[in-house]
């Protein structure tokens, strides 16, 4: 045998074994490769599983079929298997002697093939991986030179082995994942990771025309809305229709890092930079690189935070906190507030320029009780979802039922129809919805506040020989400020910041009080 002919053969089985997926697939071409060479009746692999003292069979080819050996696993006591590992892991690929065969157990290899078989050892610097079998004719022995020619065609064996090797735990730990991911679907009583959007053929349908127009582009996006409409969920839907889909996406509640953490946060910083700092931390906007970072409540950023922000977003450049070196940025901002901006704006509190960058394309999601027409769809989604979550059955929703959220005001928006979806599934049993006692929870379940009085209340009058109880003076107190500002709750004109309360509680106190804000509208 030539030379040439013997590297062109060996560069072919190298090729294979970085080719081949499937260990059986390499076998079978190695198989073809040999016996035009060599006498060969069947080739195998066997796999070196020494924490059980086994050698299982992977492949197995002979002429014209691929199968699977009689005999899958063959066993080996300890001794034997210790012998095995050490003669495998040797400083150099071999073909095992008599007294190997004898010392290592591979007795039971001969007798399943031939007498005439040659075991050769498969190993790495990891340690001992398997062997590899061929089973020749008695009649035509191998050659020394040939058995020096063959010691070649070990290494790559045992690098299309471990390559099957790493291929099954990497389909093992997918299985896994994959089962830990519906595991976890499965308590979120969800299908997806990403929620869903309802409500893309009523309520929200043109806020998704306006967004088709837009998701493809790097323009900035603002979305603006009360607490628990779905800006979050909206953001993810921008992100999954854009370009960028396959990128990160990543969000952060501006409103939850401590003001002399927001910079390290978003910017990122240098080791040694502040005390505490002991090693060098990325910021999200270098973890969203090539994708998209949603600034939620980008209302509640520090002055000095607002600063770096719109040079960020005007340049495309940042510095880590205590580093001199920029780093280019590919970000795509989608912020989020439920903050009144243009009133923070004319009062100091927010950077009028930062407003500019940021308002790139605002979008004003709608509060649940201005897109009514949605609650059926929402309904039927969340029961669904709840069912799943909780392990019920879905219940069904009833014509009343149905009335009864229609007719709630949602204050909490989103957020609390899916808290009262969920006790309703709960209180029901899976049998029914109990949407009546559901949303009776959430009527009882906003905590009281104190109302604010006024600065300099006047003196009660001598006369005065009654007092109102406390509910009828704050019924009084709450009248006056509706009167004060025409019946209007939300905003910076309204009522709740008229009274430094929440408007959510406000409400909630109004209900209980029995007052009737709707008289106090300007006609």
């Amino acid at each position: 045998m030539n030379e040439t002919l013997d590297q062109n053969l060996h560069y072919r089985a190298w090729q294979e074994a970085g080719r081949q997926a499937d260990i059986q697939g390499f076998a079978s071409a190695l198989f073809a490769l040999l016996k035009a060479q060599i006498p060969l009746r069947r080739l195998s692999l066997y796999e070196f599983m020494e924490s059980r003292r086994e050698l299982l069979a992977v492949a197995s080819a002979t002429p014209g079929r691929d199968n699977v050996l009689e005999q899958p696993v063959l066993y080996c006591t300890g001794t034997q298997a210790l012998a095995l590992s050490n003669w495998i892991a040797g400083d150099q690929f071999d073909w095992a002697s008599a007294s190997a065969i004898e010392r290592c157990g591979l007795a039971g290899i001969r007798a399943a093939h031939a007498e005439s078989a040659l075991i050769g050892g498969l190993g790495n610097a990891q340690g001992a991986q398997g062997l590899l079998v061929l089973e020749v004719s008695d009649r035509r022995p191998i050659e020394p030179d040939a058995l020096v020619w063959l010691t070649a065609f070990l290494e790559p064996c045992a690098i299309a082995l471990q390559n099957a090797q790493r291929l099954r735990a990497l389909g093992a730990q997918a299985k896994s994942a994959e089962a830990d991911k519906l595991g976890l679907l499965g308590k979120l009583g969800r299908d997806e990771i990403v929620d869903s959007v309802v409500g893309l053929e009523g309520g929200l349908r043109e806020i998704y025309t306006r967004i088709e127009r837009v998701c493809d582009s790097d323009l900035p996006i603002l979305i603006l809305g009360e607490t628990g409409t779905g800006k979050e969920v909206l953001s993810r839907e921008i992100h999954q229709r854009s370009s960028r889909a396959n990128g990160p996406f990543i969000r952060v509640n501006c409103g939850a890092i401590p003001p002399e953490l927001i910079d390290s946060e978003l910017f990122g910083h240098e080791k040694g930079s502040f005390t505490g700092a002991t090693a060098q931390r990325r910021g999200w906007f270098e973890r969203a690189h090539g994708g998209s970072l949603l600034l939620d409540e980008v209302g509640e950023l520090t002055p000095a935070a607002q600063v770096r922000l719109l040079r960020v977003m005007q340049d495309g450049v940042l510095q880590r906190v205590g580093g001199e070196a920029e780093f280019a940025v590919d970000v795509r901002v989608i912020a989020a507030t439920h903050r009144d901006l243009p009133a923070m704006i004319r009062e100091g509190g927010f950077r009028q320029d930062l407003w500019y960058r940021l308002a790139g394309f605002p979008i004003e999601l709608p509060p649940l009780r201005a897109r009514r027409q949605d609650i059926p769809a929402l309904a039927k989604h969340f029961v669904a979802r709840a069912a799943r979550r909780f392990g019920l059955r879905a219940g069904a929703l009833d014509a009343s039922a149905l009335r009864l959220l229609e007719d709630y005001p949602w204050p909490g928006n989103i957020r609390e129809f899916a808290a009262v979806i969920d006790r309703a599934v709960i209180l029901g049993g899976g049998e029914r919805l109990d949407i009546a006692q559901a949303l009776g929870s959430a009527m009882m379940s906003i905590p009281d506040q104190p109302l604010s009085t006024p600065s300099a209340p006047s003196a009660p009058s001598a006369d005065d020989q009654t007092l109102l109880t406390l509910d009828e003076a704050m019924a009084k107190h709450i009248e006056h400020a509706l009167n004060r500002t025409q019946g209007r709750i939300d905003g910076p004109h309204g009522a709740a910041r008229l009274l430094k309360i929440n408007s959510h509680t406000l409400r909630a106190r109004m209900r209980k009080l029995g007052v009737d804000w709707a008289k106090y509208k300007a006609e």
